[in-house]
Formats: structure tokens, sequence, C-alpha cells
């Protein structure tokens, strides 16, 4: 699921730790969030890899704080914001 963003549009991925078992569950409930654009299964410290767009890192932040870190079985959080060289 990838699509060209926007000049103005900010970027974050975002890693996400979930519980043991609770993969497929948190999964779907992800891909709910309409502005998780991309989303990966990874092995290693986290589990999950989103890729999250939004008109600002404010609503980033938001999103990852009011809609992926409340899903129950989401353990952990890490956000990278994306930059311009």
């Amino acid at each position: 699921m990838w699509r060209a963003a926007g000049a103005a549009t900010k970027i974050g991925f975002v890693l996400i730790g979930i519980e043991p078992t609770r993969e497929k569950e948190i999964y779907a409930a992800l891909m709910k969030i309409g502005q998780i654009v991309e989303l990966y299964p990874l092995f290693g410290d986290y589990d999950l890899i989103a890729k999250v767009e939004a008109d600002s890192y404010d609503t980033i932040g938001a999103i990852v704080v009011s809609k992926i870190r409340s899903i129950a079985g989401v353990k952990a959080t890490k956000t990278l914001a994306r930059v311009a060289f």
C-alpha cells in the first residue's frame, strides 16, 4: 500500500512493539487507521513498522498517542521523523 506524499505531507515511521500472540489482531486494527499508509511486520526489537502521513508532526504525534498506543496489546512505540536534505 504506497502512494506519493505531497510536498507539505509530513511522514513518520513508527516502530511498534506488541504483546506475544497478538500480531494478526493488532495488524488488522492498525490497518483501519487512515493515516497509516504502509505497515510491515519485523523481526527484532520491534514487531511492526508503520509509515504514517499527516499534515504536521504534531498530528503524527497525536495519531501515535491516541490511535496506535490505545490499541490493546501495543506495549511500546518509537517514532522516527522524515527529514529533507
